[in-house]
């Protein structure tokens, strides 16, 4: 089949390789021509382990093409996605729609025959309703019929989520988009793919609650994790004892510093916007978001308590920048609250990231010296903070570090080392949840 996908952002990069290496032609289409011509050349514009094979692959394969212009592309398209950004609208927590409204009417313009236009993008409830308006205003004799298809991938892992999902999600009342919807993804009814053909409305809204769930799982081991540390008890074992409930499951329920990354702090405010709206308030994701902003700022205050010198001129080593491993997307990461409260305090911040730090100059203060290992990082250090869960941080050399650091203080904010392994070093172990806190 014919694809244009409109976008080149993370939805929409991995979902259009992915779709070529399933044989269909695609054209991935942006406005940002210096980005087109990156992926031409085969250069990514995101970090995504094994995006970058994949593109070239099937690019030489002539399946996957990128341009600028979508109209050649969309005239021979039979599909054609929408997979633009709909950031928050900072103070209100609406979707940013402005993207998505914008495509829809260049692709009225464009289309020829029949064409389901489909929203990959994370929007609201209503937004196809408001799409079709917009395309019948624009070109009111397209056949086009707008289809809803959330994505659910995992950053660091969005190749193995796509081409092995747990279901896809798609939302339409027409027969004729469900046939071409059920042939594009034919290629995963090998991996026995559940294909969940449901109403639009109900579609876009199982993409945002099965975010707010996840999140309200995270900000729930959470706070059981400060309640362990005031009562003594081990968040590890609490989770993997309600994980191993069927009903629950064990996902999700890692303690931490709190979620960030590009979609639950978004989805949620823009869930919690269309309830208001709607009269019916989620009062438990209201404060799932409450909960998570002080969980961040309270890490900040873990890692100072921690030091055994004045804050003012110490210096503090962060291991990780990046929301989550395997992905330089620093999105309302945890590192930035952390990283801007040593700051605040007058203390040294030295980091390191195996594939963030880039992107991590480009949202954190000036004044921070970024390391080029994690023991450089360590260096005279007056503490050393994981924040982020990397491969690479979970095997250091425990004694190397010791001798590295000025003072012989870990806190561990993943909780990725056993606390008995760096107590018998002579190490002092800070770690959530685990009954070692303050």
């Amino acid at each position: 089949m014919r694809v244009a996908m409109i976008g080149t952002g993370y939805v929409g990069l991995v979902s259009g390789t992915c779709f070529s290496d399933f044989g269909h032609e695609v054209t991935c289409i942006d406005k940002d021509a210096a980005k087109i011509e990156r992926l031409k050349a085969g250069e990514m514009p995101i970090f995504e382990p094994g995006l970058d094979d994949l593109v070239r692959r099937n690019a030489a394969a002539g399946r996957l093409q990128f341009d600028t212009d979508l109209t050649h592309a969309v005239r021979e398209a039979e599909v054609v996605f929408i997979a633009v950004g709909t950031p928050s609208r900072r103070g209100d927590g609406h979707a940013d729609l402005s993207y998505v409204h914008a495509a829809a009417r260049e692709i009225a313009r464009a289309a020829d025959g029949f064409t389901v236009v489909v929203t990959k993008s994370t929007v609201p409830v209503g937004t196809g309703t408001d799409l079709e308006h917009i395309i019948r205003e624009e070109a009111p004799n397209a056949d086009i019929a707008v289809v809803s298809n959330p994505e659910f991938l995992r950053e660091g892992a969005a190749i193995e989520d796509f081409k092995r999902p747990d279901r896809i999600v798609i939302g339409t009342g027409d027969e004729r988009a469900q046939h071409v919807m059920a042939a594009l993804y034919r290629p995963l009814s090998l991996n026995a793919a559940p294909l969940m053909f449901t109403e639009r409305n109900t579609a876009e809204l199982i993409k945002y609650a099965s975010n707010a769930f996840l999140a309200m799982k995270i900000t729930f081991i959470n706070e059981i994790a400060d309640l362990c540390e005031k009562v003594g008890g081990d968040v590890q074992e609490v989770a993997r004892g309600i994980g191993l409930d069927r009903r629950i499951g064990p996902k999700f329920l890692h303690a931490g510093p709190g979620y960030g990354g590009s979609c639950f702090p978004k989805d949620t405010l823009a869930l919690m916007r269309t309830a208001q709206e709607a009269g019916t308030p989620l009062r438990l994701i209201e404060t799932v978001t409450t909960v998570n902003d002080s969980r961040k700022a309270a890490m900040g205050r873990r890692v100072l308590d921690a030091l055994e010198v004045p804050a003012r001129g110490a210096t503090v080593g962060v291991l990780g920048l990046t929301f989550k491993p395997n992905t330089d997307d620093m999105r309302d990461s945890p590192a930035i609250h952390i990283v801007q409260s040593l700051l605040d305090r007058g203390v040294r911040v030295r980091a390191y990231d195996p594939a963030g730090m880039e992107e991590a100059k480009k949202v954190l203060p000036d004044g921070i010296d970024y390391a080029s290992s994690p023991y450089d990082c360590a260096d005279a250090a007056d503490c050393l903070v994981i924040v982020t869960e990397w491969d690479a941080f979970r095997a250091l050399d425990l004694d190397r570090l010791k001798t590295l650091l000025k003072s012989p203080i870990v806190v561990d904010l993943r909780n990725i080392y056993p606390p008995e392994d760096l107590i018998e070093r002579g190490f002092k172990y800070v770690g959530v949840g685990r009954g070692n806190g303050d």
